[in-house]
């Protein structure tokens, strides 16, 4: 398995963002990490995209090399930072999105938004617009001690992305309908912290993944049996295959 390339900077609206470039030609394969998600979360499946086409990805703000953030980092100023970064890097759309985690919001809002910039999307365990208000009112006694633990010790970022979920998700409710482009939905078959997790909350998560895939008419969900929350890392090649697919059904005639 070969190294993730070497990083690069770039000044996009007052912040200094990292990013990572390999590979040539279209289709641009833009992958958004999962919120605290570095760019080596990906390192599993860099080099088999890098075969597909120009493959990116970054450091939002906070995270490896990037600053840490400047202005409160919801939905609007996560898409248009990525689309100035995509702009520096050189890279033209349409963009064959992955977004992981909380990233799913980021390329949610981006698709809607952006429809003409986007050719296919690819969602790994993301988060629906739903789960938010859901996972917040089913949060155990575990999950809310351990959130209060991290922040005494790490402290709160008030400008950071966690702390403007709900203002995005308000974005992604009233921007447009998701175009119709292929899109997969990547969810692992093996849910994280299932003994700290209501079945209700559960069983929610799960019909809204199923949501996620009927976003666009082109959509399917793929469960990856053996991963959990991070299939890129667990299951490689699902991950790739899903890609592919997209990929596949973008340059069809």
């Amino acid at each position: 398995m070969k190294p993730l390339p070497p990083k690069q900077n770039a000044h996009i609206n007052g912040q200094t963002l990292e990013y990572i470039i390999a590979g040539q030609g279209a289709p641009a394969l833009v992958l958004v990490n999962g919120a605290g998600g570095p760019i080596e979360g990906w390192f599993r499946v860099w080099e088999p995209l890098s075969t597909l086409g120009t493959v990116f990805a970054y450091n939002r703000p906070g995270i490896g090399g990037s600053g840490k953030p400047v202005v409160p980092q919801t939905g609007e100023v996560i898409v248009e930072s990525l689309r100035a970064l995509l702009r520096h890097a050189h890279l033209s759309p349409p963009y064959l999105l992955v977004g992981h985690s909380l990233g799913g919001l980021a390329v949610n809002l981006f698709a809607r938004t952006f429809p003409e910039e986007v050719s296919g999307v690819v969602l790994l365990e993301a988060t629906a617009p739903e789960d938010v208000s859901v996972m917040a009112r089913h949060q155990g006694g575990v999950q809310r001690f351990a959130q209060r633990t991290l922040d005494a010790l790490l402290g709160k970022d008030e400008l950071g992305e966690t702390e403007h979920v709900s203002r995005t998700v308000e974005l992604i409710q009233r921007a447009g309908p998701f175009p119709d482009v292929p899109l997969v939905v990547v969810t692992g078959g093996k849910p994280a912290m299932t003994w700290a997790t209501p079945a209700r909350a559960l069983a929610a998560r799960a019909e809204h993944q199923r949501g996620l895939a009927a976003l666009s008419p082109q959509g399917k969900q793929i469960i990856a049996s053996r991963s959990g929350h991070f299939p890129q890392l667990t299951e490689p090649g699902v991950v790739v295959d899903a890609v592919r697919f997209v990929h596949a059904r973008r340059t069809s005639p």
